[in-house]
């Protein structure tokens, strides 16, 4: 099986960013009575506002998405209706499946008596991030159409309808503030727009330097634009902020996906070499093959260890404290390995181990043929389209040594 490592890298990089992004602006404050309750160091910090255009990497999700399902849907043209159901169902089965984890935990928890405020946080954070999939199963299921029509009319003019239906979305808001309590009809154009390039990129059709540059150079002028008429800097919404650049996701958010597509078509070569050398390759790989997971658990992570330091009843600075001065950043800072620890723990936790024998003869305990077959080795210079997984998910109910990551996803 042939993988894209630079893309893998992308993916990896934008399942960092949401990670760090939520643990960094995610306060979870001790209350007197011994609950939690959310909060944000972007209200009283305003100007830690552009990290989140580092640390809020959807664009580099749905592009991965659309590159990954575009080359796998290559892979079986004669079976599409079997490879999309294969698809959604490797994207859904995670999502149902923490849900009854959460809910058994949700349950347990209210026997022991914790309060109702954690209770109702530890809900929103463990199921707000699935949002991505309404997205993201209707342009899975809408891959083969989209990559014909980016094949017969080329991706500038596909990404149009999607940025006009934005901008027209983000003139109403404006206009008509009582539009800020509509659906948000915008998420599935605005996440097209990178899911497209995805696609052509998987096509060959944006790729090389120049692709790059123009794509960095066209967002960068629509930031500035979007910024000098009134748009928020924070790339993710602020509690409190009138309007929000996420929820929906605005033009903002779109030319700032379209920034980090481009500097990941220029890092390519970068990363390439990068990738060669064993540590960070072996690090990609492994973000990779639990990408699925990290993404479902790392909100849950934070409640948990958040509740259980705070039974103590000791606020905590950093983990239980107002998120309203500097000193709160860098003490959030120092729990993030602690955080990363129990996260790593957890998103491990029943994977099932090779044990060989001395000497590399097979498995002990069991015969030859019962060994799964070895980790496919990335190389990206051999021909062939990969079987890249989608936004940020890899089959976590296949044994990791099978190398295989079909499925995908704040």
């Amino acid at each position: 099986m042939n993988r894209d490592r630079a893309v893998d890298a992308l993916r990896a990089y934008a399942i960092g960013g949401v990670v760090l992004g939520h643990w960094l602006v995610t306060g979870l404050v001790l209350t007197g009575d011994g609950g939690l309750h959310q909060a944000s160091p972007l209200t009283a910090l305003p100007g830690l506002a552009p990290m989140t255009w580092v640390l809020q990497t959807l664009g580099l999700f749905f592009f991965t998405a659309g590159f990954g399902s575009a080359r796998s849907l290559a892979r079986h043209p004669d079976g599409t209706g079997r490879w999309l159901a294969g698809r959604l169902r490797r994207l859904l089965l995670p999502a149902v499946a923490l849900l009854g984890v959460g809910a058994a935990v949700l349950l347990a928890a209210t026997v022991v008596g914790t309060s109702d405020d954690t209770l109702a946080v530890a809900l929103r954070l463990a199921v707000s991030p699935l949002w991505f999939l309404v997205p993201l199963v209707f342009l899975v299921a809408a891959t083969g159409p989209l990559r014909a029509a980016v094949r017969r009319w080329g991706v500038a003019r596909c990404v149009v309808p999607g940025v006009v239906m934005v901008a027209a979305a983000d003139l109403a808001v404006r206009l008509l503030p009582a539009a800020t309590d509509l659906p948000p009809v915008t998420v599935l154009a605005a996440w097209s727009v990178p899911y497209l390039l995805g696609v052509a990129h998987a096509d060959a059709r944006l790729a090389g330097r120049r692709a790059g540059g123009t794509l960095v150079a066209g967002g960068t002028v629509a930031l500035a634009a979007l910024l000098a008429l009134g748009y928020p800097v924070s790339a993710v919404g602020v509690p409190g902020a009138g309007v929000s650049n996420l929820n929906p996701p605005s033009l903002l958010a779109v030319a700032l996906a379209v920034v980090q597509v481009g500097l990941g078509l220029l890092a390519r070569p970068a990363l390439e070499r990068l990738l060669a050398r064993p540590l960070p390759g072996r690090a990609v790989t492994e973000v990779n093959r639990f990408a699925f997971r990290i993404y479902l658990s790392h909100q849950p992570i934070l409640v948990g260890v958040t509740a259980l330091t705070a039974r103590g009843g000791l606020a905590l600075p950093g983990l239980h404290t107002a998120p309203d001065d500097p000193g709160w950043v860098l003490a959030r800072l120092c729990w993030l390995p602690v955080l990363a620890a129990a996260l790593v723990t957890v998103v491990r936790t029943g994977q099932p181990r090779v044990r060989r024998r001395p000497g590399g003869g097979g498995v002990a305990g069991r015969s030859a043929e019962c060994v799964p077959p070895a980790p496919q080795v990335y190389d990206h210079r051999r021909s062939g389209p990969p079987d890249l997984q989608e936004v940020i998910a890899v089959r976590d109910s296949d044994p990791p040594s099978r190398g295989r990551a079909d499925g995908q996803p704040r």
